[in-house]
């Protein structure tokens, strides 16, 4: 397939596709127009027909998608196709809960490693994972080809975490320390969980309902 320049909301809309297409396929649904799936989906027709057309489409006229097909497609373009070793460097909270997830291990993401900085935490097992001394972390993403680094450290450090994982031969970064980290050459998700909350509470006030009470 040709490489062509994606916008970066089609990119964050895929993964809705992937989400609802999977449960689908586990209700046995063997095919679905664009119409339905939009609909589904919260969007129109046309935008699920250029969406998928950036990648060359995948319907029929008259037929619509073949799910199976159609999730395997947009497996490979996510490239959920391979698996990917990470590491989490902070072993609190927020690292615990992350090596606990199961979904993880479900679309090939395996956590190798937590790294943390704290004794205590030094040497004992989360969820069957190493817990490191951070000074470890380098040698550690060389000597096992780790892909993807999970920062869930102190605010503080968080910068200077993801520059010596890129030194170290990282390929992405998934930040949910509360600031952004920028390393330029590799890409970086920064994770603000406060943030759809803060945006819910904005709805919450500025809703139509709570317009129309407030101006009776």
């Amino acid at each position: 397939m040709e490489e062509r320049r994606v916008s970066e909301a089609v990119i964050r809309r895929l993964p809705k596709y992937y989400r609802q297409l999977t449960a689908l396929q586990k209700e046995g649904v063997e095919r679905i127009s664009s119409g339905k799936l939009a609909q589904q989906m919260r969007l129109n027709a046309s935008q699920v027909r250029q969406d998928f057309n950036c990648f060359g489409g995948f319907g029929q006229q008259g037929y619509g998608y073949n799910v199976d097909n159609l999730l395997e497609e947009i497996r490979n373009i996510l490239a959920l196709n391979r698996t990917y070793k990470a590491i989490i460097v902070g072993a609190g909270r927020i690292g615990t809960a992350l090596v606990n997830f199961s979904g993880f291990a479900q679309e090939g993401i395996q956590i190798e490693a937590l790294f943390d900085i704290d004794p205590e935490r030094i040497g004992q097992t989360i969820n069957d994972k190493p817990v490191l001394a951070l000074e470890e972390m380098e040698d550690y993403i060389r000597k096992q080809k780790i892909s993807i680094g999970i920062i869930a450290a102190r605010r503080s450090a968080a910068q200077s975490i993801a520059d010596k994982m890129k030194v170290a031969g990282i390929k992405g970064i998934w930040n949910f320390v509360p600031m952004d980290i920028v390393e330029e050459g590799i890409p970086v998700e920064n994770i603000h969980m406060t943030d759809s909350l803060i945006c819910l509470c904005y709805h919450m006030e500025h809703s139509d309902g709570k317009r129309r009470r407030s101006n009776a």
